[in-house]
């Protein structure tokens, strides 16, 4: 794994003692508790359990923004919370995978999967050059491509192999991931409305949106065809 040698090999293969790595494996797990419990502060209590369980289901392959997010504007959850929500869930997926990272490599799947990404880490930049030569920006647009793979687990290898510190990687998957959960749910939000005045309109607006992220994600594969779900 020649991307955690060197500079920021000292943090990424440092070995913590057994109360650290405790207290680093519930971090993001509290956090995540803490969120959904304040969201009974904001919404009533059947929409909040709504909400808890579409969290769940957005880690459930081949779940994603552009199909949790809709369903759950569409069953009465606020488009904003709907993307402060799934952006939490990416930063939160990140900072796990940063503070622990060698837990991660010993996952059955996961961890095989971490492996090969991370061997083939210069393959993987010579076909993405500018997720290196934008830094942060680079790793942010990565997190915007509607592909699998460019949540909080492959964002941050991407952060990983290009060079960026932790505090980096943070900063570029939450700008990312809030802007592409933005977009879902503004979108989402003006097609349940024109569906709610008029349903022809709505479903054909809906129809040319998903036609819209088809081809978009033909494009992308075709165009950068080092990404890999």
């Amino acid at each position: 794994m020649p991307f955690i040698q060197g500079s920021l090999a000292t943090y990424w293969g440092k070995e913590h003692s057994p109360v650290a790595v405790i207290i680093r494996l519930i971090i993001p797990v509290v956090l995540a508790f803490v969120y959904f419990f304040s969201t009974f502060l904001v919404l009533p209590f059947q929409e909040s359990l709504i909400l808890g369980g579409l969290m769940l289901i957005y880690y459930v392959p081949p779940a994603g923004k552009e199909s949790i997010i809709p369903i759950g504007i569409g069953l009465g959850i606020p488009w904003w919370i709907m993307a402060i929500s799934l952006a939490l869930l990416d930063i939160l997926t990140s900072l796990f995978m940063i503070l622990n990272f060698s837990i991660a490599l010993r996952i059955p799947v996961l961890g095989p999967w971490i492996s090969r990404f991370l061997a083939s880490g210069d393959n993987f930049m010579e076909t993405h050059p500018w997720i290196s030569k934008w830094s942060v920006l680079g790793v942010a647009l990565f997190v915007l491509l509607p592909l699998q793979g460019t949540g909080g687990v492959g964002a941050t290898l991407v952060g990983i192999i290009t060079g960026l510190s932790p505090p980096k990687i943070l900063l570029a998957i939450g700008c990312g991931a809030m802007a592409e959960c933005l977009v879902f749910a503004l979108g989402s939000e003006i097609i349940w409305q024109l569906i709610m005045d008029n349903l022809l309109l709505g479903l054909g607006t809906a129809a040319l949106a998903i036609s819209g992220l088809i081809l978009i994600y033909i494009l992308i594969r075709r165009w950068q065809p080092g990404i890999r779900e």
